[in-house]
C-alpha cells in the first residue's frame, strides 16, 4: 500500500498520531505566564503555542490595538504574525505602533509577501520593515500559496525567493517559511526549497471530513520544517440558515470547552509548534486560556471532535479545486473571494 493510501486508511487523528510515533506531540520547552512555549525546529527559538493574529487589528482603533498587543505579551505570547495584505497595510502600521516599548529581542515577529517576483517582494519587504518599525523579521514567508505555478514562479529565477535569500544575507530576515491554502501548493513548496516553517490549515473539521493536512504534515516532518497551524478554531463554513454571529468568512468555535478541544487537536498533530485563533482579540484571549490547559488529544476528545465536525462544510475545498484546475489548464484564475481583509 502506498503511503498516501495508508494515511487515508488510517482515518482519524488517533490513527495518524499512532503513525507519528512517540514524538508525535511537541513538548513544551518552557512556560511563560502559564502559557507553554515550544521549540521552533532548527532555530533554537521557543514560541508561545498560541500566536498573535495580526489581522485582528483591522477591527479596532489604535488604542485598543495597543492594549491587545501588550496584554497578549504580558500573558506569555511572544509570536506576532502580520502581513501587508491585512487591511492593505493597516494591520502592519497598527502592530508596529503597538509593539513599541516591548524589547525587540523579547518577541518573534513574522511577516509575509504575496509578491512572487524579486522586485515586487523587495519593495513590499522594505515597506513592511518600515511600517513595523524594525530592522529585521524573525520569519519571512511567501504568503497564501494556492497554485503550483505561483510556487514555481516564486522559487524560480527572478522570483521572490531571490529577494528573501538576499535579505537573509543582509540580516533583514532570519528564517524563511511560507503559508499555503492547498495541498498541491504546500507540497510543491516543501519539495522546492528547504523551508524552516510551513503555515497551513491544521483544523479538526478539515482533517476529519476530508483528511486535509495529512500529506503536508507528513512531508513537513520528512523535510524538518516546523508547522504553524492556521484556522485552528474553524468550525467550517457558515451553514445555511445559521445566524452569523461574527462578520467573518468562516464560523469559529466559541465556548471555552470547544476552543480547548479544537486547540488540543491542532497542537497534538506531529510537528505543530503553534496555532492561531481567528482574527478577533476576544477569541485570542480565550485561546490563551485554553492553551494554558493544553494536554495531548485522547480518544474521548477525538470522539467529541468528530461529532462536532460532522456535516460541516470545508472552507478550503474551492481553493483546492482551483489548484487542481490550474494544474490541468494553466491559465491563472482570479483570486478566490475569501476573507474580505486579506487571507492569513
Amino acid at each position: 500500500m502506498k503511503r498516501r493510501e495508508f494515511l487515508k486508511a488510517m482515518g482519524g487523528a488517533a490513527g495518524w498520531l499512532a503513525l507519528a510515533g512517540p514524538h508525535r506531540t511537541l513538548q513544551a520547552a518552557e512556560t511563560v505566564q502559564g502559557l507553554p512555549r515550544r521549540p521552533l525546529e532548527r532555530t533554537g527559538v521557543h514560541l508561545s503555542i498560541v500566536g498573535f493574529p495580526g489581522l485582528a487589528l483591522v477591527h479596532y482603533d489604535q488604542e485598543r490595538c495597543n492594549a491587545g498587543v501588550r496584554t497578549a505579551w504580558e500573558r506569555g505570547v511572544n509570536y506576532f504574525d502580520v502581513a501587508p495584505a491585512y487591511g492593505n497595510g493597516e494591520c502592519e502600521r497598527k502592530l508596529g505602533i503597538a509593539l513599541q516599548g516591548i524589547p525587540r529581542d523579547r518577541y518573534f515577529l513574522a511577516c509575509k509577501t504575496k509578491k512572487r517576483d524579486a522586485a515586487g517582494a523587495r519593495e513590499e519587504m522594505e515597506r513592511s520593515l518600515q511600517a513595523l518599525k524594525t530592522d529585521h523579521f524573525d520569519l519571512y514567508q511567501l504568503h497564501h500559496l494556492v497554485r503550483v505555478d505561483e510556487v514555481k514562479q516564486a522559487l524560480g529565477p527572478g522570483g521572490a525567493m531571490e529577494t528573501i535569500l538576499k535579505a537573509r544575507e543582509e540580516g533583514k530576515v532570519r528564517w524563511i517559511g511560507f503559508s499555503a491554502h492547498t495541498t498541491r501548493a504546500a507540497l510543491e513548496a516543501l519539495r522546492g526549497f528547504n523551508f524552516d516553517t510551513v503555515m497551513f490549515p491544521i483544523n479538526f473539521v478539515e482533517f476529519y471530513t476530508r483528511g486535509f493536512g495529512k500529506e503536508v504534515l507528513a512531508l513537513a516532518a520528512e523535510r524538518g520544517a516546523a508547522v504553524l497551524a492556521i484556522k485552528a478554531l474553524s468550525h467550517g463554513s457558515w451553514p445555511a440558515g445559521v445566524e452569523r454571529t461574527r462578520a467573518w468568512w468562516y464560523r469559529s468555535v466559541e465556548t471555552p470547552e470547544d476552543i480547548e478541544l479544537a486547540l488540543r487537536f491542532s497542537l497534538s498533530q506531529p510537528g505543530v509548534v503553534a496555532a492561531f485563533p481567528p482574527a478577533f482579540l476576544d477569541l485570542l484571549d480565550r485561546a490563551i486560556e485554553a492553551a494554558r490547559r493544553f494536554k495531548p488529544l485522547d480518544e474521548p476528545a477525538e470522539t467529541r471532535l468528530k461529532a462536532m465536525a460532522a456535516d460541516c462544510g470545508s472552507i478550503f475545498v474551492r481553493e483546492e479545486q482551483q489548484a487542481a484546475q490550474q494544474a490541468l489548464h494553466s491559465p491563472a484564475d482570479p483570486p478566490w473571494p475569501g476573507c474580505p481583509y486579506g487571507v492569513v
